[in-house]
């Protein structure tokens, strides 16, 4: 089974490694796709901490992970769902709901997030305040 999953996966930490691996365990082999910095503004209104080609290298190297590539666009989930042969999508249940017009090519799942971590919170802890 052919598992594909997406994400910015900014500001790397445990929550993103936890679902990456939970992930994983829904078949034998992994793609993720990791948000493009122009996409990424064009959902949250900012760049990432650490740029695409950073943040790709990282989910690279994980042993969980077989394969990564560049999400481009919200608009193009299909196309990457059917073009990896995936047979599961796995997201965060931060998405619940949002992605269930895919279960006609696909099986969809929606994992709990982990608690307290998140990318957000992370940046303002350790953002320095201004003087």
């Amino acid at each position: 089974m052919r598992v594909i999953t997406f994400g910015t996966f900014d500001v790397f930490h445990v929550g993103h490694l936890r679902i990456l691996e939970r992930a994983r365990e829904y078949g034998d082999f992994l793609v993720a796709g990791v948000s493009t910095d122009s996409m990424n503004y064009s959902k949250k209104g900012r760049y990432p901490v650490y740029d695409q080609n950073e943040r790709l290298q990282i989910i690279q190297a994980l042993r969980c992970v077989d394969k990564v590539f560049f999400e481009e666009s919200m608009e193009l989930k299909r196309h990457y769902i059917e073009s990896h042969l995936a047979d599961i999508l796995v997201m965060g249940d931060d998405w619940a709901g949002k992605f269930d017009e895919f279960s006609d090519i696909c099986r969809v799942v929606y994992l709990p997030r982990t608690p307290s971590v998140s990318t957000t919170a992370i940046i303002e802890k350790i953002r320095i305040p201004k003087s």
